[in-house]
C-alpha cells in the first residue's frame, strides 16, 4: 500500500490557475444590513426604510433638450463675434449684410445639428441592459417584483439564463433552503471583459447585468442603482463631458483673427470718428457701416461652415465603408489618434470557444478527439464549452456533415445512455454502440485532472495540461474504454479551447503601427490569457495588470510611464480603463478607444475617439462617436485614412483662410490709416462671398495622406500664415500704388482693380496650401479648380464690366488691367508655394521651442535631447559590440582557413 502511496505522490499533478477577479468592499454598515433569514427575506418595513435610504434600483436619467443642444451650435468665438456683426448690421440699416451673416450662422448650426443628431443615450442604453422583473423572497413568501423595487437584504433567486437585477453575494442554498451542489456559471464578458463563463460559488459576488449560464441559488442583494458595478460606469460616463479637441483647434485659431480683428477695427473706428469729425463721414453710423463691413469682410464668418461640410461629406465617405459617425469632429479628431486602447474580448478576438490545437496520445488523430467528444456531449446544452466542442465537430467531421438536418445522432455509431455533467464527478459519460463492428464502448469528457484520474494518471497530459493553463487555454479530457472491456479508460487526449483573434485583427494592428498608432490591449480577462492572445496578433508581450494603474507606491509620472510603454492591461475594470484614457491624455496623446460591452463605455466615452465595434452592446454604442457595422476592426484603417484625408483638407483651407485674413486685415488697416482709402461694402461683401462659397468644394479635393499621426501645429500654421500674408500685403501695396501713381487711374477705377486682386491673390494661395509639398505633385481635382477658377473669372467680369456702377463707386477697368492682375495673382502663388515648402522643410518641434518659448515646450526639448543622448549611446555601444564580433569573426575564419588538415 506504502508503494502505491509513493508512486502516487511522484505523479505530476493538474496546477490550478487562479482566477483573479475584482472584489467590491462592503461597508461594516451595509454588511449589517444585508444578514436577512433567507428563509424569510425582509419585511415590508424594512424595504420601504431601505428604499427611502439607497432609493430605486435605477439609474439616474439625463436628458438633453434638443432646442438647447441647437442654441449651443451659436456659441464660440467666431460665432459671438459674427452675432455682433449681425447687431451692429441691424442697428445701421444694412439689411442685406444682416441677411447675409444671419444666413452662414443659420447654416452652420443646421448642418452641425443635423448630421450630428445625437442624443445623450449612454445612460438610457444602461439602464435596457437591467432585467426587468426577478422573483424575491419577502414577508415569506416568494414573490415576483420589479427589479427597480430591490434594496440592499433582498434575498433573490438566480436560475438558468437569468439576467442578475443587482449587485448579490451568492448564498450556496436553493430556493427552499437545500445546500446546492455546484457552482453558477456566469457569463460576465459584457461587463468584464472575460471570455470564459466565470465559476461562482457561496460568498463570491455576482454583477447587475450579468448573466447565469448554469446552475441555481439564492443570493443577497449588496448593492444597487448607482452603487452597482454598472452603476459606477454610468457615473463616469455622466462626468465625462469635455471640450473636443477639435472644438479647442477652431477656438484657438478664431481667437487670434478675432482679437486682431476688433483691436485694428476699433484703431480704425477711433480714426475716423477723430479724423472726419463734423463731416457726413464722420457720422458715427457711416463709420459705424463701414467697421461692419470690414469686420464681416475680415472675419472667418465661413470657417465653421466650410469645416462642418467637409466633415459632414467626410462621414458619408465613411457611412459608405460601414463606418457610422455619431459626434462630425470625430472625423477630423480621428486623424490625430496616436494610441488606440482595444478591449479584447469581442473586439480583437470572436468572443466564442474555439477548437485549437488539440495534445492527442499515440495512436489518435484531431479527428477521433471530436468525434469521442461529440459523442459525449450533451444535445441542446447551453454551455459554451459543449456548444464549442458540437460546433468544432460538426465543421471538421465529415462523417457529421452528411447526416439529416436537425438530427444529433452520429451515422454508424448511436448512443445508448448518457448521463450528463455532474457537478460532483466534473465529467458527462456516454455508452455507445458501433453499428459495423456492434463492439459496445464507453467515452468520458470533462475536467482534465478529473480524466486523468479515470485513465490511472498520465504525467504527459498532465504537463500538456498545464502548458496549455499557462498560457489561458481552457483543456477538456477525452477518454474511451479499451476494446473489450468497458471499465477500462485510455486516454485519447485533452482539447484546447480558446476565444481566438479575429481573422483580422492582427493584419490590421500592424496596419495601425505601419500609420504610426501604437495599439494596446485593454482587457478585463485573465492576464495569461490576454498575453497569449497578443502573441497570436503579434503584439508586443508586456501585458500588465491592473495594480500597476492603482499602486499607491507610484507617483503619477511613473504610472503615466508604464502606461506608455506597456502594450497593454489585464484584469481591468471599467474604472481601470478610464484610467488608462484618462493618463495617456494628460501626456498631450490623442487617444482612440474600441469596445463593445458595458465595462468599455465609460473609456469610450472618455477618449478622444470612442470606437463601438460590431455586435457592441446598446450601452457601448451610446457612449461612441463612431459605431462600425462591419465585423471586426479592419474598417478602423479604412476609418483612419479617411480622416487623414480630411484633416488635410480642413488644414489646408485654415491656412488659406488665415493667411487671406491676416493679409486683408494688414492692407485694409495701413492703407485706410495712411490713404484715408476705402474700398466700396458692395466689393468687400462679394468677396466674402464668392470666395468663402467656392471654398465649400475643397471637401472633394484630392490631397495628400500622411503615414503618421497628423497634428494641428498651430505654431507653424499661424508662423506660415503671416508669412505669407505679409508676402500677399507686399503685392497688395505694389497694385496700388502702381495703378495709383504709375498709370494715374481715377478713384473707382482703382475700386474694381483692387477688388479683383484682393479677391484673386489670397485666393490663388489656396492652390498651394491643400498640400504639404509642392502644388503640381498633388494635382487639384477637377472641381476644385473649376469653382476656384470660376469665382475670379466672375470678380474679372465684375472689374472690367465695371458692374456695380458709379452708384457704389465702381468704374470699369477693362481687360487689359483684368488680365494682367488675375496673371500676376496666378503667378505670385507659385512663388508663395516655394516658399511654404522652404518654411515645412525647416520648421521642427526645436525651431518651435526657441520661437514661442512655455515652460512645457522647454521641458518637452529638453527631454527629447535627453533621450537622444540615451540613443545615440546605445547605439554606439551596440556598434562597438557588433564590431568585437566581426573582429572574432573574421579571425575564427582565418585560424580555419590556416590550420593544416589532420
Amino acid at each position: 500500500m506504502s508503494h502505491i502511496e509513493d508512486l502516487e505522490k511522484k505523479h505530476e499533478v493538474v496546477e490550478e490557475q487562479a482566477h483573479h477577479e475584482h472584489e467590491d468592499e462592503i461597508s461594516p454598515e451595509l454588511e449589517a444590513l444585508i444578514n436577512t433569514n433567507p428563509a424569510t427575506g425582509l419585511t415590508s418595513s424594512e424595504v420601504e426604510e431601505r428604499l427611502a435610504k439607497f432609493g430605486k434600483n435605477e439609474l439616474p436619467e439625463k436628458k438633453t433638450n434638443p432646442f438647447l443642444k441647437f442654441l449651443m451650435y451659436f456659441t464660440g468665438p467666431i460665432s459671438y463675434l459674427i452675432e455682433i456683426a449681425c447687431i451692429i448690421a441691424a442697428v445701421v440699416g444694412d439689411w442685406i449684410d444682416f441677411g447675409i451673416i444671419l444666413a452662414l450662422l443659420f447654416i452652420n448650426a443646421f448642418i452641425g445639428f443635423i448630421e450630428e443628431s445625437k442624443a445623450e443615450s449612454a445612460l438610457d442604453a444602461l439602464r435596457q441592459t437591467l432585467a426587468l422583473k426577478t422573483r424575491c423572497w419577502r414577508d415569506g413568501k416568494l414573490q415576483e417584483i420589479d427589479v427597480v423595487d430591490l434594496v440592499p437584504g433582498d434575498v433573490i433567486v438566480l436560475r438558468l439564463g437569468d439576467i442578475v437585477p443587482a449587485d448579490a453575494r451568492l448564498l450556496g442554498i436553493g430556493v427552499t433552503g437545500e445546500a446546492t451542489e455546484g457552482d453558477l456559471q456566469i457569463d460576465q464578458s459584457a461587463l468584464t471583459g472575460e471570455s470564459l463563463p466565470v465559476s461562482k460559488n457561496k460568498g463570491n459576488t455576482v454583477y447587475s447585468s450579468s448573466i447565469v449560464k448554469q446552475g441555481q441559488q439564492l443570493a443577497v442583494v449588496t448593492k444597487t442603482g448607482e452603487n452597482t458595478f454598472i452603476g459606477r460606469a454610468a457615473n463616469l460616463i455622466a462626468i465625462t463631458s469635455e471640450e473636443g479637441h477639435f472644438q479647442k483647434i477652431i477656438a484657438k485659431i478664431g481667437n487670434v483673427l478675432i482679437w486682431s480683428t476688433v483691436v485694428l477695427v476699433i484703431i480704425i473706428f477711433v480714426y475716423q470718428m477723430v479724423h472726419f469729425r463734423g463731416t457726413e463721414e464722420g457720422n458715427w453710423k457711416n463709420v459705424l457701416e463701414n467697421c461692419l463691413v470690414l469686420t464681416v469682410a475680415a472675419i472667418p464668418v465661413g470657417l465653421p461652415t466650410v469645416m462642418s461640410v467637409t466633415m459632414a461629406l467626410g462621414a458619408k465617405q465613411l457611412a459608405k465603408k460601414q463606418v457610422i459617425v455619431k459626434r462630425l469632429t470625430a472625423v477630423e479628431e480621428m486623424a490625430s489618434v496616436s494610441v488606440l486602447c482595444s478591449d479584447k474580448t469581442g473586439t480583437l478576438t470572436l468572443n466564442e470557444l474555439t477548437f485549437d490545437e488539440p495534445y492527442l496520445e499515440k495512436g489518435y488523430t484531431a479527428d477521433d478527439i471530436l468525434l469521442y467528444s461529440y459523442l459525449a456531449a450533451e444535445p441542446g446544452a447551453n454551455d459554451p464549452i459543449e456548444s464549442a466542442v458540437r460546433k468544432a465537430a460538426e465543421n471538421s467531421l465529415q462523417v457529421l456533415q452528411t447526416r439529416q438536418e436537425g438530427s444529433h445522432d452520429v451515422p454508424g455509431y448511436k448512443v445508448t445512455s448518457f448521463l450528463p455533467f455532474n457537478p460532483t464527478t466534473k465529467m458527462t459519460q456516454a455508452t455507445v454502440a458501433n453499428l459495423e463492428t456492434q463492439d459496445i464502448f464507453k467515452v468520458a469528457k470533462g475536467a482534465p485532472q478529473v480524466i486523468i484520474n479515470l485513465v490511472g494518471g498520465n504525467d504527459d497530459a498532465v504537463r500538456a495540461v498545464n502548458a496549455l493553463a499557462k498560457r489561458g487555454l481552457r483543456a477538456l479530457g477525452v477518454a474511451r474504454t479499451i476494446p473489450g472491456n468497458t471499465e477500462v479508460y485510455e486516454l485519447v487526449g485533452m482539447i484546447s479551447l480558446l476565444d481566438p483573434p479575429r481573422p483580422d485583427s492582427g493584419s490590421t494592428i500592424r496596419e495601425c503601427n505601419g500609420m504610426g498608432v501604437d495599439v494596446k490591449m485593454v482587457t478585463g480577462d485573465q492576464l495569461i490569457i490576454a498575453k497569449e492572445v497578443a502573441a497570436r496578433l503579434g503584439m508586443g508581450r508586456v501585458i500588465l495588470d491592473a495594480n500597476h494603474l492603482v499602486d499607491p507606491s507610484k507617483s503619477e509620472e511613473e504610472v503615466t510611464a508604464h502606461c506608455e510603454r506597456a502594450d497593454g492591461f489585464a484584469q481591468v475594470i471599467p474604472e481601470h480603463k478610464y484610467r488608462v484614457v484618462e493618463l495617456l491624455q494628460k501626456k498631450g496623446l490623442l487617444v482612440g478607444m474600441t469596445g463593445d460591452g458595458v465595462n468599455d463605455a465609460p473609456a469610450l466615452k472618455k477618449a478622444n475617439v470612442g470606437i463601438a465595434v460590431h455586435g457592441c452592446t446598446d450601452a457601448a454604442r451610446s457612449a461612441a462617436d463612431i459605431v462600425l457595422l462591419a465585423p471586426g476592426l479592419s474598417t478602423i484603417v479604412d476609418g483612419i485614412k479617411t480622416s487623414r484625408a480630411i484633416f488635410q483638407r480642413l488644414r489646408s483651407y485654415a491656412l488659406y483662410r488665415i493667411t487671406s485674413t491676416i493679409h486683408f486685415l494688414v492692407f485694409m488697416f495701413i492703407i485706410t490709416l495712411v490713404e484715408d482709402w476705402n474700398m466700396p461694402a458692395v466689393l468687400l461683401i462679394m468677396i466674402c462671398v464668392l470666395n468663402d462659397a467656392a471654398t465649400l468644394v475643397i471637401s472633394v479635393d484630392n490631397t495628400q495622406i500622411s503615414d503618421r499621426p497628423d497634428k494641428w501645429r498651430i505654431g507653424q500654421l499661424m508662423t506660415l500664415s503671416c508669412i505669407l500674408a505679409m508676402c500677399l500685403a507686399g503685392l497688395s501695396f505694389a497694385t496700388f500704388y502702381v495703378a495709383r501713381d504709375v498709370f494715374h487711374v481715377d478713384n473707382d477705377v482703382l475700386h474694381s482693380i483692387m477688388y479683383l486682386h484682393i479677391s484673386s491673390a489670397p485666393h490663388f494661395v489656396i492652390f498651394s496650401t491643400r498640400v504639404p509639398g509642392y502644388w503640381w505633385e498633388q494635382p487639384p481635382h477637377w472641381l476644385f479648380t473649376v469653382c476656384i477658377l470660376g469665382t475670379q473669372v466672375v470678380a474679372l467680369f465684375f472689374s472690367v464690366y465695371g458692374v456695380f456702377g458709379p452708384t457704389e463707386h465702381v468704374a470699369p477697368c477693362g481687360w487689359p488691367w483684368g488680365l494682367a492682375v488675375l496673371g500676376i495673382s496666378l503667378v505670385y502663388f507659385m512663388l508663395l508655394d516655394v516658399i511654404k515648402v522652404w518654411v515645412f522643410r525647416v520648421w521642427n518641434f526645436k525651431l518651435t521651442a526657441y520661437l514661442f518659448p512655455t515652460p512645457a515646450r522647454k521641458r518637452k526639448l529638453l527631454a527629447r535631447q535627453e533621450d537622444a543622448i540615451k540613443h545615440k549611446s546605445v547605439k554606439e555601444s551596440w556598434n562597438k559590440v557588433y564590431k568585437v564580433v566581426e573582429t572574432y569573426r573574421v579571425a575564427h575564419a582565418f585560424n580555419r582557413q590556416t590550420s593544416p588538415a589532420v
